[in-house]
């Protein structure tokens, strides 16, 4: 099938939990779609059957992404249309179990939004979709439990509170505004422990703050959890310290007797308090907004990232001048520190060999895939990416012009992008969207 090389799995297999070997099989398929393995009406009972009970998460969030992480790569408006299509081909296609976007507070909060900021933000932009959806004519319930949000637990008191705040909020305007089911009033969320709180300095301290933060989330009732490991401060985590942050949780999960009560904070003064003080600001923040005209006219004048950096730059202040106490950084320093990383640590990086070899499965792929194209098929005109390979469009339905020409014509980009993916590098479909989408350029 693949007579010129395709794709390798470099290195060693690895081995299962079991602790038995990897026969390759799955391995083996690398850069091999499933249409080329069967029968047409075989691969599409099996594409129908694997939509529907598929699970996952797309993040696909394009509004925090222009308020915090800085990633945008299309036109907002053309991004947000793109998020839209997922959603619409997930409703056509009975896709249920696959969140079509992860509406993200936990950059807001990388960037140095505080956790007042990160909620009233993250649920603005939530209902930001919402309208757009509902704009586009499909109907809450259709959607609704497609969404899914992702927070970030530090170690202020208000993260405490941040899960149930956000349910209480998003289900009274799912029942009371959209007149939404109640399981569209469920909001399903992840907690990510802060990245921001964890330092360089007596780095084996991060830990202790991530088993707090973990506290704070499993007590609240995430769906789900990620613990970050100690030496995300400083480099890519290694094999023993994701052990570690794997650790934490299932001390929690197996261990704490305390956990092993649903809600085991609910009734106690200070959350209740807490829940009240920090719902009160958020519906205070939705007031900012709304006076600027929405989370949309907001972000024109750029206020969100304003309030953010503004945020960002309180709590540098303060662990800098050490009214903000951070044990090991800027308090109870070790001796003879000199201001520098305290604990050495293994850094991982990528090397020479691996970076080649990603680019050498690119070219495999891409060769491949030119061995497939019918005669006088494969163009140079447009979309060649790092490796200077031909675009070829082995078949109409999966060449960029036709995803260019969907996009133009405003029909479904993610279906043609189910197929784009078979024949094409993200590069080369990146290039062609950006002809008719445009690029990401910020308001000044």
């Amino acid at each position: 099938m693949y007579p010129n090389g395709r794709p390798q799995y470099s290195g060693e297999l690895p081995r299962s939990n079991q602790g038995g070997g990897n026969d390759g099989l799955g391995l083996g398929l690398l850069g091999v779609t499933g249409n080329q393995l069967v029968d047409a009406e075989t691969y599409a009972r099996i594409k129908a059957e694997t939509l529907s009970s598929v699970r996952g998460t797309v993040q696909a969030d394009i509004l925090k992404e222009d308020q915090a992480q800085n990633t945008c790569i299309f036109s907002t408006e053309f991004a947000l249309r793109m998020m839209g299509d997922i959603q619409q081909y997930f409703v056509e296609h009975k896709v249920r179990n696959f969140y079509s976007v992860s509406i993200s507070g936990y950059h807001i909060a990388e960037a140095g939004a505080n956790p007042i900021s990160q909620l009233a933000f993250t649920l603005s932009n939530g209902f930001t979709i919402v309208e757009y959806y509902l704009a586009r004519g499909m109907k809450i319930d259709d959607f609704a439990p497609n969404l899914s949000f992702f927070f970030s637990n530090g170690m202020d008191p208000e993260y405490t509170v941040i899960g149930r705040v956000a349910r209480r909020i998003w289900a009274r305007a799912m029942r009371e505004r959209y007149g939404a089911s109640a399981r569209s009033q469920m909001m399903k969320y992840h907690i990510q422990t802060s990245g921001r709180s964890l330092h360089a300095q007596e780095i084996q301290f991060n830990d202790i703050r991530t088993t707090l933060q973990a506290l704070y989330a499993l007590f609240d009732n995430c769906n789900s959890l990620h613990t970050n490991a100690y030496d995300e401060a400083i480099t890519t985590p290694t094999e023993e310290s994701v052990r570690r942050a794997v650790a934490i949780q299932m001390i929690i999960n197996k261990e704490l007797g305390l956990n092993f009560n649903e809600n085991p904070w609910q009734g106690s003064y200070i959350v209740e308090e807490l829940t009240d003080l920090v719902e009160e600001a958020v519906y205070k923040e939705f007031e900012a907004i709304s006076e600027r005209g929405g989370v949309l006219g907001a972000m024109d004048t750029m206020y969100q990232r304003g309030k953010i950096q503004e945020e960002s730059m309180y709590y540098e202040h303060k662990k800098h001048d050490g009214s903000l106490p951070l044990i090991g950084v800027n308090t109870f320093l070790p001796k003879d520190h000199g201001g520098e990383i305290a604990t050495e640590i293994e850094l991982i990086r990528s090397t020479e060999e691996e970076k080649g070899q990603q680019i050498a499965n690119v070219q495999a792929f891409q060769k491949a895939r030119n061995a497939l194209a019918p005669a006088g098929e494969t163009s140079h005109a447009h979309g060649t990416d790092s490796t200077d390979a031909p675009v070829t469009q082995v078949h109409d339905e999966h060449g960029l012009a036709y995803l260019q020409n969907t996009a133009r014509d405003r029909k479904n980009v993610f279906a043609a992008l189910m197929e784009a993916v078979k024949t094409h590098s993200l590069g080369q479909i990146s290039h062609a969207l950006y002809d008719v989408g445009g690029e990401y350029r910020r308001n000044m």
